[in-house]
């Protein structure tokens, strides 16, 4: 059955995007290799990340949503929109084997005048160099004379409903112009403004610097945390008053760590690397070491050795009321307990089960029963759900790397 999209790539990124095409009367289907979320969607179940709830896969599913691991249906469709995932290699650079793998499959079956999209995190120059030959080779058709080709970075914010994707400016670089009007009369029907940039590459680097934002400013709270820590300074108060200046500034808040989907890139292929994006990542990465000395810290300034201590993690997602764990720096901080000897538990409304070093972690059925047995609770994510004033009451020492416990009620990052 013919269909107007098909989103490639069933992730953190294509699900929503099919969600919004859904919603806006858009005929979609879902394609992807890995035969088990497809197998869950199509039976109603959430993805594993929570990004989605069950009510809102039966909504898209009524709405004509179909997910497949068909190939062939690929070739039915009037635009192709790539969401491949593109980890970090060990070379800290994006591996493009679920993009290229996308596009071969999509390659023996495109079509003439059909619209194909890339939105999976990528250097500079992938569309051009990498994707356009494979699309080209495999089907014979010149990318700009018979088909449209175009690059927009994904800008989603999973779990922020103010800004979804009909509320978020969509970013689009074509190959030609021609293939920029065709990527925006697509994503035109999905949100309130499009952004036409020069190219597909000035597009693409779109992407990197927004990413790269994000790391450098975290770094640079990160940083002042360490700073202030030791001057005897409430960051959290200093932020509280600087954020109040209406013009060059923007709020970061430092944590545990940096987790997410979007890492850093701090080197462009051949070209001269992005030294203060390097020395961020490293800001950043030192992070959970720095949770875990305070942790040592406390415990010795209570008389007691972090050997053999029970250490109760709470929230172990990347993002408050999420259960996505991507990139979330709750494991390495457990590992890091671990091997002083503590006697580490969890607890978090999301997250069931949780392994470290593919060890089940205790998972704590009662939040502050545990809280008050523990010699040391570290909030490491923010769950709505958590009685902050509460928790603080109950548990012997708490140590909040998030800033949100009430002031004076818990030791802070």
């Amino acid at each position: 059955m013919p269909a107007d999209l098909a989103v490639i790539g069933l992730g953190h990124l294509g699900l929503p995007l099919a969600q919004a095409a859904t919603a806006a009367g858009v005929d979609t289907i879902g394609y992807d290799t890995d035969p088990r979320p497809v197998a869950e969607l199509a039976a109603g179940r959430p993805p594993v990340d929570g990004s989605l709830t069950a009510s809102e896969i039966r909504r898209m599913l009524s709405g004509g949503f179909r997910p497949t691991t068909n190939p062939t249906e690929l070739g039915r469709v009037r635009t192709a929109v790539i969401c491949a995932p593109t980890p970090l290699a060990a070379d800290r650079t994006p591996d493009l084997s679920a993009v290229t793998g996308a596009a071969r499959a999509l390659a023996a079956r495109l079509r003439p005048n059909t619209t194909v999209l890339l939105e999976s995190p990528v250097h500079p120059g992938t569309t051009e160099d990498v994707l356009r030959p494979l699309l080209e080779e495999g089907s014979g058709l010149t990318a700009g004379r018979d088909f449209h080709l175009a690059y927009s970075p994904g800008r989603l914010d999973p779990g922020n409903r103010a800004h979804g994707i009909a509320h978020t400016p969509r970013v689009i670089g074509g190959l030609t112009p021609a293939c920029t009007e065709s990527a925006a009369a697509f994503y035109g029907r999905l949100t309130d403004k499009v952004v036409r940039a020069r190219g597909t590459r000035e597009a693409e680097t779109v992407k990197v610097l927004e990413t790269n934002f994000r790391h450098v400013n975290i770094a640079l709270v990160n940083e002042m945390a360490v700073l202030c820590h030791e001057l005897g300074v409430d960051l959290w108060d200093v932020i509280r008053c600087a954020e109040t200046k209406p013009f060059g500034f923007q709020a970061f808040r430092p944590g545990p760590g940096v987790g997410g989907h979007g890492v850093p890139v701090d080197t462009i292929g051949p070209h001269r690397p992005l030294r203060l994006v390097e020395l961020a990542g490293q800001v950043n990465e030192r992070m959970p070491q720095y949770v875990i000395q305070r942790c040592a810290t406390l415990l010795n300034e209570h008389g007691k050795s972090a050997r053999g201590a029970r250490v109760l993690l709470l929230g172990v997602t990347y993002k408050p009321d999420l259960a996505d764990q991507e990139g979330s720096p709750a494991a390495e901080i457990g590992r890091r307990l671990m091997d002083l000897g503590a006697v580490v538990s969890y607890h978090d409304p999301y997250v069931a089960h949780w392994r470290v070093r593919d060890l089940p972690v205790p998972r704590a059925d009662s939040l502050y029963e545990a809280a008050a047995a523990a010699d040391l609770t570290v909030l490491l994510q923010h769950h709505r759900t958590y009685d902050l004033q509460g928790l603080a009451v109950k548990a012997q020492l708490l140590l909040d790397t998030r800033g949100v416990t009430p002031a004076g009620a818990a030791h802070r990052l």
